[in-house]
């Protein structure tokens, strides 16, 4: 399972969190905010694969892949609905 998440503002962080510490791929879709949130996003989920491990990929502008440690790692180009964007 892969969570999709697109915050609309910075508090909904907490949901990128959650589901990252339970060990779920999650794809951070940040297109919509403006560029000083989505640096504050960034940010967060750097802290976070520092602090839990894991790994940050790029899929395209303002979209982002977090993996947990734990899990085998997902190629960008087997990201349901996102294959159209890592390029």
């Amino acid at each position: 399972m892969i969570k999709k998440l697109r915050p609309k503002d910075y508090g909904e962080v907490l949901h990128v969190g959650h589901y990252f510490r339970k060990g779920v791929p999650v794809v951070m879709d940040l297109t919509g905010l403006p560029d000083d949130v989505a640096r504050q996003l960034v940010d967060f989920s750097a802290g976070l694969i520092c602090g839990r491990g894991g790994d940050m990929e790029r899929l395209g502008p303002k979209v982002f892949l977090l993996q947990p440690a734990a899990r085998p790692r997902i190629s960008p180009a087997h990201v349901p609905d996102l294959a159209h964007v890592a390029e």
